[in-house]
């Protein structure tokens, strides 16, 4: 991904995803630091703080306790601060109503997370690809 290297924030409350995500990074060598968080509300925590690197993008579970994946969505696309940083959904939600409602806040993608862990490492190597070909304002 290496947008200036920028860290890639996983929100994501189910612990083994966020390990296949770090496998995956690891597995397709991102060198961009992985900054996970558990929900929404600590997603905006991170990144309302003044000390911490904004990413260079958002990969956004939907199905999350506290605040959900389009909660958060809301809440960063209204933040002048935020708005413009990436969010890709990375989610096990098929609902056409989630797809709605994210597009609808502005994610430049949205991908449905495969169970089988081969496919899954093939979908983060899709987004690193593109991201890392992708110039950024």
């Amino acid at each position: 991904m290496k947008v200036n290297n920028k860290p890639v924030l996983l929100v994501e409350d189910d612990q083994v995803d966020a390990m296949s995500v770090t496998r995956a990074f690891n597995e397709i060598q991102v060198t961009n630091q992985l900054v996970h968080v558990e929900n929404g509300e600590e997603a905006l925590d991170y990144l309302r703080d003044r000390n911490n690197d904004k990413p260079c993008i958002i990969l956004l579970d939907l199905n999350m306790p506290i605040m959900n994946g389009i909660e958060f969505l809301g809440a960063v696309k209204n933040d002048e601060q935020l708005k413009h940083i990436p969010v890709v959904v990375l989610t096990t939600s098929e609902e056409q109503q989630d797809k709605l409602s994210s597009f609808g806040l502005g994610i430049a993608g949205y991908m449905s997370k495969p169970v089988d862990y081969r496919q899954f490492v093939e979908v983060i190597r899709s987004i690193d690809a593109y991201w890392t070909i992708s110039e950024m304002p």
